[in-house]
């Protein structure tokens, strides 16, 4: 399947109501195996890869080996795979851009960008992380791609917590050419319905200690769950319980 298919495949995925499950990713061999389960896309967790190679999340993965990991799982598996790319690697307009270039170039037909200043402190203000999402819609444009810009709000992740401020950025991110709205944190269900019965982009949400059910979040009218490193943190649990029998 072509990245374009790939690309227009997994946007069609994302139906209010009935949501795009995915169970994030870490390497090749964990994406082939969630695809094997009858995952229907894959979705990279920054805080997984980053964990899985021995480094903290926030960047602090060098970004060519971010690359090598990516590439890896685009060619292991034939479904559609978007990527947590945090804030994009850089600040500057013209590097974020060349950065998104590359990953398009690795086959990657999504991402996740975050509106949190990655290695400052606090969220972008609305009209410069919407020039950020511009600048990487225009990237994906030049490559004709129809790349999948799920747009992140870190609002109610330690910041203001307040739903018309992230109303306030999904609308902005909308009109910069983002794709979906990304609103990890958020755990009340009411503003959850709230958010995705306003916002004109399909809303994700991530599970985490107190957010409602899968079944919940469909009725609420969220289009897409994202488990986050919630795999690889299980995953790695169950390692050390098997190897603590061999080593007690």
């Amino acid at each position: 399947m072509s990245q374009t298919k790939k690309a227009k495949q997994f946007a069609a995925l994302h139906v209010k109501g009935t949501p795009l499950i995915l169970y994030n990713a870490w390497d090749a061999g964990s994406a082939k195996t969630i695809v094997d389960a009858g995952a229907t896309a894959i979705a990279t967790s920054s805080w997984s890869v980053a964990s899985a190679q021995g480094y903290e999340d926030g960047e602090d993965l060098p970004l060519p080996l971010a690359e090598q990991i990516v590439e890896r799982i685009a060619a292991a598996v034939d479904v559609p795979v978007t990527v947590d790319f945090e804030g994009g690697y850089s600040d500057d307009d013209r590097k974020l851009a060349s950065n998104i270039s590359k990953l398009l170039d690795l086959g990657i037909i999504g991402i996740n960008f975050e509106d949190r200043v990655v290695k400052g402190r606090g969220l972008y203000d609305i009209d410069r992380q919407a020039k950020r999402i511009a600048a990487i819609r225009h990237a994906a444009e030049r490559k004709g791609v129809p790349l999948f810009i799920n747009a992140r709000t870190d609002v109610f992740l330690g910041n203001s917590g307040d739903v018309d401020e992230a109303l306030k950025r999904a609308k902005a991110y909308a009109s910069a050419g983002a794709s979906g709205f990304f609103i990890p944190g958020l755990t009340e269900a009411d503003h959850i319905r709230r958010i995705a019965e306003e916002a004109t982009l399909p809303v994700n949400v991530m599970v985490m200690e107190g957010v409602p059910s899968n079944d919940k979040l469909a009725k609420l009218g969220v289009a897409r769950v994202s488990y986050g490193p919630i795999p690889y943190i299980e995953t790695m649990e169950a390692l050390q319980k098997k190897a603590s029998k061999l080593f007690s």
